[in-house]
């Protein structure tokens, strides 16, 4: 038996070539594949490198869906349809509203695969694919198993992705990772990370940690940074930033060879922090203290930011640009609200009538950077043009390099090489961005609906 393993692309715009900041090695897929028993064949295909060969035989097709990648993949999926070919979804879309992606696919998997793959794989060996699979608990994160051949050959961005944990205990109403994981958080084995790592690491740059939520439990990573230290690794993560006023933390961090974290700043104003449930990121002295505790122990800032909110207005945009730059922030984004379907932030605008979409994601008039809501200060067309203007002042000369030689973005000389390409790699892609088609826009096709 083989299987297709297909990696969508949010979409393809007319005569341009990927964005090519969104082309990391798609780990769900390598999750995927490492699930697969060995007796199957797997094929991979990554619709942002390459073009997908329909017509080559296959038993199924398998893919992993997030919500700006919906409708390519199910465009992708009436091609295989139409060729008499059954499509499995599974991912975070897939779960956040299975009844949709269900009309596109013989099968969905609900929630996280690793209890419930061996299942769908019997099942369709034996021609018996149920409409849903979900498993009944949450899996022991030991069992995660990659495979990441096969990925070979392939151009992806030189960044090693592993997975250390699952989930975040925060309830931030914008946030889907709350609604998929029901506010909770596992870690994974220090030892099966560890192994991970030695496998990939002379081969391997940067690592980034993909997971949620690295501080979910500060508690429990601190044996991990203890491991890396010993394996003199470069790593990069997300996290809250409560745990930047934890000593001990950072100075792990430190000294395990992190080099750069992201955080949600999200807003400058507090009410605004308070309405999205994360009030949190103002406590015991707020960004200020946060920041310099993370400058103290060399620890470089992916910020981002969010508008949208009703007590945004213009002078939040200018304010967010320049506590950025005074904060020396390695990159930063500045991007509009996206309400994601499942979390309390969609149910609520759902419910006041805010929506400007019945579902922004499938609609054909939606582009990247479009605002998919109204709001009560701002038109959703001014927040996108704000939103564009406050990345060109960011990324802006002057900008890239006022905070390229600031004492934290210097202190790493492989972070220092890699500043400007990084900053300017950014500031080229702002228009690119802009307007960016979901689905490819040269599709001749009809989207096909499963049989009820």
């Amino acid at each position: 038996m083989r299987i297709t393993i297909i990696h969508p692309a949010i979409g393809h715009r007319r005569g341009e070539s990927y964005i090519r900041s969104w082309q990391m090695e798609p780990l769900p897929a390598a999750a995927v594949a490492g699930l697969t028993p060995a007796d199957v064949e797997i094929r991979f295909y990554d619709d942002r490198l390459e073009t997908i060969p329909y017509d080559e035989a296959t038993d199924a097709v398998v893919m992993s869906l997030e919500t700006y990648t919906a409708r390519r993949a199910y465009q992708i999926a009436s091609e295989y349809r139409q060729r008499g070919v059954p499509v499995i979804f599974g991912g975070f879309h897939a779960t956040l509203v299975p009844e949709e992606a269900e009309r596109y696919a013989e099968a969905v998997v609900i929630g996280e695969a690793e209890l419930i793959w061996a299942e769908v794989i019997d099942d369709l060996h034996h021609g018996t694919l149920k409409k849903r699979y979900q498993a009944e608990l949450r899996p022991d994160l030991g069992l995660i198993r990659v495979d990441r051949t096969i990925f070979q050959g392939k151009r992806y961005l030189p960044i090693g992705l592993v997975e250390t944990g699952r989930g975040c205990r925060f309830p931030c109403d914008f946030c889907a990772i709350q609604t998929f994981f029901e506010r909770t958080h596992r870690q994974r084995p220090v030892e099966d990370i560890v192994r991970e790592i030695e496998s990939l690491k002379d081969r391997t740059r940067l690592f980034f940690f993909v997971d949620d939520n690295f501080a979910g439990n500060i508690k429990a990573a601190k044996p991990l940074l203890r491991e890396l230290a010993r394996l003199k690794v470069r790593w990069i993560t997300q996290m809250s930033i409560n745990a930047a006023h934890d000593e001990e933390f950072l100075s792990l961090l430190n000294r395990s060879g992190c080099k750069g974290v992201l955080i949600g700043f999200e807003s400058l104003n507090e009410a605004n922090l308070k309405s999205m449930k994360k009030n949190f990121n103002m406590m015991k002295g707020g960004y200020e203290t946060a920041m310099n505790n993370l400058r103290r122990h060399n620890i470089r800032v992916y910020a981002t930011f969010v508008f949208g909110y009703e007590h945004d207005n213009e002078q939040s945009f200018h304010d967010s640009v320049e506590f950025a730059i005074e904060q020396q922030f390695y990159i930063a984004a500045f991007n509009h609200l996206t309400p994601f379907p499942g979390t309390p932030l969609y149910k609520r605008l759902q419910e006041e009538g805010q929506l400007r979409f019945d579902s922004w994601w499938l609609d054909e008039a939606y582009r990247y950077n479009d605002v998919p809501f109204h709001t009560r200060l701002l038109q959703p067309e001014e927040i996108t043009r704000l939103c564009v203007e406050s990345r060109k002042r960011f990324y802006s000369l002057a900008s890239i390099i006022r905070r390229g030689f600031a004492a934290v973005n210097r202190s790493d000389g492989f972070m220092f090489r890699n500043y400007f390409p990084i900053n300017f790699m950014h500031s080229n892609e702002i228009n690119k961005r802009n307007g960016y088609p979901l689905g490819d826009e040269t599709w001749q096709g009809k989207l096909l609906e499963a049989s009820r």
